[in-house]
């Protein structure tokens, strides 16, 4: 069992930059892959990035160049840096976790957290 909780989230202007923070409970954390999503009032939840194990990483064509995604094992933390934000970017950030490689997929993650609302005011 694991449990997510993300934090960082707020309003930012567009250009600015945020970092959001997944933390994590659980032993086994360091075994799980975790993948960020997110989703827009009216839209579809949508891939954005991930990162497995080993700390190997993947983005969507939408955030690559400007989002970066990192973990920190020790504190049990995967960390989201948003760069260059776009009004486009809002939505609510969540992220996710499977005990497997990464994955685009939503369904093929085992446990997600609450999320926290990103807005980019233009």
């Amino acid at each position: 069992q694991v449990q997510l909780v993300e934090s960082g989230g707020g309003l930012v202007q567009a250009g600015g930059s945020l970092r959001l923070s997944c933390a994590a409970s659980g032993r086994t954390f360091s075994s799980y892959s975790i993948g960020w999503f997110r989703q827009a009032p009216g839209k579809e939840r949508e891939f954005v990035a991930a990162i497995n194990w080993s700390s190997g990483t993947y983005y969507a064509d939408s955030v690559k160049g400007r989002f970066a995604v990192s973990r920190d094992n020790a504190k049990n933390t995967v960390y989201l840096q948003m760069n260059s934000l776009k009004p486009e970017d809002t939505a609510v950030y969540s992220c996710a976790a499977r005990p497997a490689d990464r994955s685009t997929l939503p369904r093929q993650y085992s446990y997600w957290g609450q999320g926290t609302q990103v807005t980019v005011s233009s």
